[in-house]
């Protein structure tokens, strides 16, 4: 087509304007593609640089958890209120409505159950399904200290290679078995190692004494794991503390999903995360959001 601009009126370049360059938000991501910043700020709240993701993932090895049992009545409900969930390609075919419109964080390793030796796991997730599925991250549990620790790093730096082919981030989740302890200095090496090896994303649990140097010596965005049941006031003090240590948000399962009030309680881990409610205000919030559940049932 021929150039028509000496018929149009003239047109204005701002040639006295520099072209801007803007970084990108999220610690350890500006040398990263554009797909996978892209998929990241799915994941993480451009605003806040933060993110609360739904772990639903545990019946991987665990089968049906408490609170698990029925995912489309429990937990299908909580799913509009999350940054992001943490599932298993299973749930997510059978279970998840395609229109709920969520960040995947993709479970991609598994093998053994509950009854064997947790850290003897293979990939379970081939890359080319976890496109199809739409997938904005991939993760997996990485065994350091574990009985097999090497094979742990190796499935993830061979996951984190295939997601890199297809600007997939990949999010290592630090496991600690019976044997392993959770103080800083563990936390620190675990973290590391993960993030030195391509992990875009590392899932770490919380300690008391020291997380702030767990954080600042991690190049990447940690997110801390919600573990074990927790009072709902302990739990929302634990994910305060996290993130004003150093923490780019938090991936909880049974602290929402087993809690007398999960909807509430989703929301006011909400609150601290994203709007620095310190516990006892969100606290308050959840017990407001309980009693106003409780009226409506």
């Amino acid at each position: 087509m021929a150039d028509t601009d000496a018929l149009k009126e003239a047109k204005n370049f701002f040639e006295h304007v520099p072209v801007r360059t803007p970084g990108f938000f999220l610690r350890g991501a500006s040398s990263l593609d554009w797909g996978m910043k892209n998929r990241l700020a799915r994941i993480f709240n451009p605003e806040t640089a933060r993110t609360v993701m739904l772990a639903i993932d545990h019946g991987y090895f665990q089968g049906p958890t408490t609170g698990l049992e029925r995912v489309d009545l429990n937990i299908v409900p909580l799913m509009p209120m999350a940054d992001a969930l943490m599932l298993t390609r299973g749930i997510l075919r059978t279970t998840v409505p395609p229109a709920i419109n969520k960040p995947i964080v993709m479970r991609c390793s598994g093998g053994p159950s509950i009854l064997k030796e947790l850290s003897n796991e293979e990939l379970a997730v081939d890359i080319e399904d976890a496109i199809r599925m739409n997938v904005s991250a991939l993760t997996l549990q990485v065994f350091i200290g574990g009985e097999f620790e090497t094979r742990s790093v190796h499935n993830m730096t061979r996951l984190v290679d295939m997601g890199m082919r297809y600007s997939i981030p990949t999010m290592a989740v630090t496991a600690v078995g019976k044997e392993l302890t959770r103080d800083a200095q563990y936390l620190r090496l675990a973290c590391r190692i993960c993030a030195e090896l391509g992990a875009q994303i590392v899932k770490t649990y919380y300690c008391a004494e020291g997380f702030e140097t767990v954080t600042a010596s991690c190049p990447v965005p940690i997110v801390m794991a919600g573990g074990k049941k927790l009072p709902e006031l302990d739990a929302l003090t634990m994910a305060y503390n996290a993130i004003q240590r150093g923490a780019a948000g938090v991936d909880m399962g049974r602290n929402i999903f087993q809690s007398d009030a999960p909807r509430a309680m989703m929301q006011a881990i909400h609150k601290v995360v994203h709007n620095g409610f310190k516990p006892k205000e969100a606290h308050e919030l959840f017990l407001s959001l309980k009693g106003e559940e409780s009226k409506v049932h």
